[in-house]
């Protein structure tokens, strides 16, 4: 992959530390998420976290660095996941749109949101020109309000934006308007969110449906909580609710863990 231009608009003190949070549609194949996770490791990025789970068949990790560090590292290992990830074989319990599913942005020290949302801007068209691949903005470096919404950026996954995009509609922001078989990336500029799995007993996808709907605030439930509720087969035919704290401050484990709770009680469900 060749090396993009520096981000001229990114350069801070020699103390500022950004964090870049890839997520892969990749979770079961061990030397694949071996590799992906090696192409993490770049010269002044450190990988604080990289963690594979079966079920969702999806890899996420989390990388802390300069500017630079970080850009380098979510480009080379977005290089091999998209030229080893065929979305149209690939399914699991997690929504998702491309071999790379979204690479977020986020301030953690001595540097602003704003400049994450220049570097994400930026970084999606580098994305885009290297690997010829469909990007997306979202969250706070959305170039339009209806991209905000990461749900909405990926509503219908991979196969209901592939179909779309070949009708003419929700085009990408950058690359082709076509969308391959690595599928397409969502970059974005966040603030650090907490995401949380609570597992209940049972087979009641419905219910675990149903209780994530009541929970998330867009659906008038806790704030600054997104919610999803699905099956795990894997596990022994368990549900589960998976949630982002998009603001631990506002809504924080212990909240959520005891809204799980009292929601799965009335569905005759308890948390595992």
């Amino acid at each position: 992959v060749a090396r993009p231009r520096p981000y001229a608009g990114c350069m801070l003190g020699d103390d500022a530390v950004l964090g870049v949070v890839p997520n892969f549609s990749e979770g079961r194949r061990t030397e694949l998420i071996d590799a992906i996770v090696e192409a993490l490791h770049v010269p002044g990025a450190r990988v604080v976290y990289a963690g594979a789970d079966p079920d969702h068949n999806r890899l996420d990790a989390t990388v802390l660095g300069d500017a630079e560090a970080v850009r380098a590292s979510a480009l080379g290992a977005a290089a091999v996941a998209v030229e080893h990830i065929d979305m149209r074989e690939h399914a699991g319990g997690h929504p998702r749109m491309g071999a790379v599913d979204v690479i977020p942005f986020m301030p953690v020290r001595g540097v602003t949101i704003d400049a994450c949302i220049e570097l994400a801007r930026e970084f999606g068209r580098d994305l885009a020109e290297h690997l010829d691949l469909p990007v997306y903005l979202y969250d706070r470096a959305a170039l339009v309000p209806e991209r905000a919404s990461l749900a909405d950026v990926r509503r219908g996954e991979f196969e209901g934006l592939r179909d779309a995009v070949e009708r003419g509609e929700r085009l990408p922001d950058f690359g082709p308007n076509r969308i391959g078989p690595a599928g397409a990336t969502a970059v974005g500029a966040r603030v650090p969110l907490v995401a949380f799995n609570v597992y209940l007993d049972g087979t009641g996808e419905a219910a675990a449906k149903a209780i994530a709907k009541a929970l998330r605030e867009s659906s008038g439930g806790l704030p600054g909580v997104r919610a999803i509720g699905f099956a795990v087969p894997e596990r022994g035919g368990i549900v589960t609710v998976s949630m982002n704290l998009v603001d631990h401050e506002v809504t924080g484990l212990r909240t959520a863990f005891a809204g799980v709770e009292e929601l799965a009680a009335a569905h005759g469900m308890i948390v595992t």
